[in-house]
């Protein structure tokens, strides 16, 4: 699917848009004006492909407001070279943020569907992550461990402690936690067991499936 000017300038409207929503990492804002977020989206909604909206992809699941990619994007703070591990690959759009912003990204989805689809799809677009995982995003990727990073792209009804355990001294979770509505969280990882939390108001995403297999 083309690039056209069009969308490249539709983009800069929508980095504009989460600029005054107070979104100011500027690499975070580079990022999602660098990305097709329209190649992305089924193709009955490419009209609304860059409207600060969450739309429906396979599975049932959907793909992320950009706003809400930005702000938990900046929360990671990335730096390049960090080890980030995404949970939650869906569409594979926020897997292209982080990307972007120089990560050497991990990531694992839970909906064989949505896997098989984005492992092919996001190395079409020359988008390389070190490992595209179909798994549990509750037990995180222990061998991988530790982590700079680590996001969480659906809502948690409680924190897995597994990911907590994978984050590097300094590391950082950014996770969405609650039922129906979730509460945007930062954990970051002061010493063997101490974490400092910090809470972002309120977010709606989809539940994050644990593995009952």
């Amino acid at each position: 699917m083309k690039d056209t000017f069009k969308h490249k300038g539709l983009r800069q409207q929508l980095v504009e848009t989460i600029k005054a929503k107070g979104i100011k990492d500027e690499n975070v804002l580079d990022a999602i004006g660098r990305i097709p977020r329209h190649v992305f989206m089924d193709s009955g909604f490419l009209d609304h492909a860059y409207q600060d909206k969450a739309f429906p992809i396979a599975a049932d699941q959907t793909i992320s407001q950009p706003y809400t990619v930005a702000f938990q994007s900046e929360l990671l703070q990335v730096k390049p070279g960090d080890k980030i591990l995404e949970i939650g690959t869906g569409s594979g759009y926020q897997t292209a943020v982080l990307l972007e912003l120089g990560a050497s990204v991990f990531s694992i989805e839970r909906q064989r569907e949505l896997y098989k689809k984005t492992s092919k799809f996001l190395p079409k677009l020359g988008y390389r992550p070190k490992k595209l995982i179909f798994g549990d995003g509750y037990k995180g990727l222990k061998e991988e461990a530790p982590f700079n990073g680590i996001i969480v792209t659906a809502g948690a009804p409680f924190v897995p402690k597994p990911l907590l355990s994978q984050l590097a001294i300094d590391g950082r979770l950014v996770i969405p936690v609650g039922d129906e509505v979730q509460i945007m969280t930062l954990f970051i990882r002061k010493g063997i067991k101490e974490f400092e939390k910090h809470e972002f108001g309120e977010f709606r995403f989809v539940p994050l499936l644990e593995d009952k297999n």
